[in-house]
């Protein structure tokens, strides 16, 4: 992997889809060490008994450590020794969060802001931090916490020494921890229908390879205190519905309309009109500056400021949209789905 060999490579919130992900691109490679961090030990156990089992050639490279981002101390005792770090642990079900916006807080802004602080005192090289579309224009607590976690993220980059400290910010990952196919897939085989909110819905889709491309484009890529984004499609959520339901045998006439529910967008936005301004075309990728202007903005009522470009938001409903057949590709060609399918057809 070039950049990594030999580097110590840490996940926060790391037993999620997301560090999963990682470990099945990363632990065969020349990597050193890829720490885990979270809080729930059983699924460290678990995680643990999964990779000896099915890599045990490479299983000693994974370090398992208990602790909570929440916690400054907590951070900065398992940061010794990290040279980078994906930054993924969340509060991250949009329900959840308008329920107990509080602990959003906690975990998305302050834990933000402890991983920030443990890693530029610990002087990590390069922390990729990871937002989400709900970010953008945000209306649900889980978003608005989003939003202030890149926020806190930029302004640590502004004194953050030799860390190099940028965001990632992409749409819904499709298959990961409490996401909706998975769900509907569970509901064909128990004989239900299957639940949608709002058909007409517009979502990003991605996978989390694709998840994974993007950090590391932003690792590659990114400078101190920018926001990347990649450039996903998206479809209805009818679409993806039907699209579930053709791959699994559902009946797309008895998909059930359950109404919209707290804190729900009918579009996602992953670049505002705002970040237009300074944001940087680079084809699959946007990049987004920090805006690095100091307090002082009396200057620039002098001096004006330099003329924005011509992008315009990036939204779920201006992207590629996805027809049935495109979006039951993009499902089908997912690791999750293969074996789901395998597992039906072989009953």
């Amino acid at each position: 992997m070039g950049v990594f060999t030999g580097k110590t490579l840490m996940i926060t919130g790391g037993t999620g889809s997301f560090g999963n992900a990682v470990l099945n691109r990363f632990l065969q490679t020349d990597i050193g060490e890829i720490r885990i961090f979270s809080r729930d030990e059983k699924k460290q156990d678990d995680m643990r008994h999964e990779y000896q089992a099915k890599m045990p050639e490479v299983a000693e490279k994974i370090q398992f450590y208990i602790g909570d981002v929440r916690d400054l101390q907590s951070c900065k005792t398992v940061m010794h020794g990290v040279d980078y770090i994906f930054h993924a642990a969340a509060l991250k079900q949009v329900p959840s969060c308008e329920f107990f916006p509080m602990e959003a807080v906690k975990t998305n802004i302050i834990g933000t802001d402890n991983v920030l602080t443990a890693a530029i005192e610990e002087g990590v090289e390069a922390v990729i931090c990871l937002s989400t579309d709900k970010a953008a224009y945000p209306i649900n607590s889980m978003g608005k916490s989003k939003s202030l976690e890149e926020s806190v993220a930029i302004a640590k980059s502004r004194y953050s020494g030799k860390t190099k400290i940028c965001c990632t910010r992409y749409g819904n990952v499709m298959c990961s921890r409490g996401s909706v196919i998975p769900l509907w897939i569970d509901q064909i085989k128990a004989g239900n229908s299957i639940t949608v909110t709002e058909p007409s819905m517009t979502r990003f889709i991605m996978s989390l390879e694709e998840a994974i491309d993007l950090v590391l484009f932003a690792f590659e890529y990114g400078n101190n205190g920018d926001l990347l984004i990649m450039k996903a499609p998206a479809c209805t959520i009818q679409t993806q519905a039907e699209a579930v339901c053709e791959l699994f045998g559902g009946k797309k006439e008895d998909i059930k309309v359950i109404g919209i529910r707290h804190g729900e967008k009918m579009y996602e936005t992953l670049l505002t009109n705002e970040e237009c301004a300074k944001a940087v075309d680079m084809g699959n990728f946007y990049r987004v500056p920090a805006d690095n202007r100091g307090l002082n903005y009396d200057k620039y009522f002098k001096e004006g400021d330099e003329e924005r470009n011509t992008l315009t938001e990036f939204n779920s409903n201006n992207t590629k949209r996805l027809n049935l057949e495109e979006t039951k590709a993009k499902i089908a060609s997912l690791s999750y789905i293969q074996e789901e399918l395998e597992k039906m057809n072989s009953k």
